[in-house]
């Protein structure tokens, strides 16, 4: 049984640059006690604590990001990060799952998906395919297709290749949030959260087509050691076999 147009497109509110509308048999029983949280890990030094102020001394009120600044920096984040291994917790909706994450530029990315979750997202270079362990089916798409770009372009600028559509922040978060109306099954609309002092991604929450909301944060971030080629292959039919199943915009 394949996946329905609605699960299709749901599948890339995750594919960032990402969040996946997983079908429900792919989960176990959302009424179960959730899974522990992952505990975060820094994954670049600490900024060095500021010298406490004098006592009595009135607090430094908080100065909002400039706009353009907080795009300049998730565009270097971007264009900075080469490889990624990590962990990620997705919720869907009243769902939650979580896996690994595999990243190595240009073009590779695998979103490995623990159990119960039947599901793997596997990006090759050219080819995504959404991969189903338990029915073993493949349903392959075009990268362009997908809102991977985030995540696989070599170079990326957000104001050349999303609509942003509003930049915010807090002491806790830097939102920059854009619109990207080429992803399969119409207009996405993306939040991309950072750090604001190291400016490392922490989530995005993506709104697919259908109104759908996916939540995706990112724990235990190594961004030095390479992943091993293997994750990336794709073991089956692809895009140029008669025998695959696949989806183009027509």
């Amino acid at each position: 049984m394949s996946m329905t147009v609605f699960d299709r497109a749901g599948v890339f509110g995750l594919l960032l640059a990402a969040a996946l509308t997983l079908p429900a048999a792919a989960f176990a029983d959302p009424t179960a006690a959730p899974l522990p949280k992952p505990r975060p890990v820094e994954i670049t030094p600490t900024p060095a604590t500021p010298p406490a102020a004098a006592p009595g001394a009135p607090a430094q009120p908080f100065q909002p990001i400039d706009p353009t600044v907080a795009i300049q920096k998730a565009n270097d984040y971007f264009n900075g990060t080469r490889t990624m291994i990590g962990d990620f917790v997705q919720i869907s909706g009243d769902r939650r799952s979580e896996g690994k994450i595999y990243l190595q530029k240009p073009g590779k990315l695998r979103f490995e998906y623990a159990e119960p979750a039947t599901l793997d997202i596997v990006a090759d270079g050219l080819t995504v395919a959404v991969v189903d362990r338990k029915l073993a089916t493949q349903d392959f798409y075009f990268i362009w297709q997908t809102p991977l770009k985030f995540l696989l372009k070599d170079r990326i600028d957000l104001t050349r290749d999303v609509l942003v559509q509003d930049v915010t922040s807090d002491p806790d978060n830097v939102t920059i949030t854009v619109v990207d109306k080429e992803t399969f099954g119409g207009t996405s609309r993306i939040k991309l959260m950072f750090d604001p002092a190291t400016f490392a991604l922490k989530q995005w929450e993506v709104t697919d087509p259908q109104g759908n909301e996916t939540l995706v944060s990112l724990f235990n971030v190594d961004l030095r050691t390479p992943p091993d080629p293997s994750v990336f292959q794709i073991h089956a039919n692809r895009l140029d076999s008669s025998s695959s199943r696949f989806m183009n915009q027509n």
